[in-house]
């Protein structure tokens, strides 16, 4: 794999973003279409397969949200363990999510400093990001 850093670091996954998406959307059009131009006494059939389709993208979207939540909350629970080894001391609690998800891809040796400042200054996570010096990748999440 490729060494990972600020610009490369975001991944998706082209089967699940890239062609299910496209074949969902592709279900909607023709159901869509042939909903429209089906005879007015026969509709069910058309309208099944839009509410279908309609289901469909309602899954994609939170299957994706509910999995990148698990991932979160996973990453909170290891960059807390790791920022505690490291200090001896719990994140300040005026860190949000984001900014601890950011933190993830600092070094050891960059961590605690970059933590205490990012509750400081209330950094979001993109300049979390730039601020790292030396990037420790994260090739799991997608």
């Amino acid at each position: 794999m490729s060494e990972q850093n600020f610009k490369n670091h975001s991944r998706l996954s082209g089967g699940y973003h890239g062609l299910t998406f496209f074949l969902i959307l592709v279900l909607l059009v023709g159901a869509i279409r042939y909903w429209s131009r089906a005879a007015t006494e026969d509709k069910y059939a058309p309208v099944l397969l839009v509410l279908t389709a309609v289901i469909l993208i309602l899954l994609f979207f939170f299957i994706r949200i509910f999995a990148l939540r698990a991932q979160d909350r996973a990453i909170r629970a290891e960059e807390t363990l790791r920022h505690f080894i490291l200090t001896g001391k719990p994140f300040d609690r005026s860190l949000r999510l984001g900014q601890i998800i950011a933190l993830r891809f600092a070094s050891d040796e960059e961590l605690p400093a970059l933590a205490e400042r990012a509750a400081r200054e209330q950094l979001p996570a993109k300049a979390i990001k730039m601020a790292i010096r030396n990037w420790r990748p994260d090739h799991h999440r997608v």
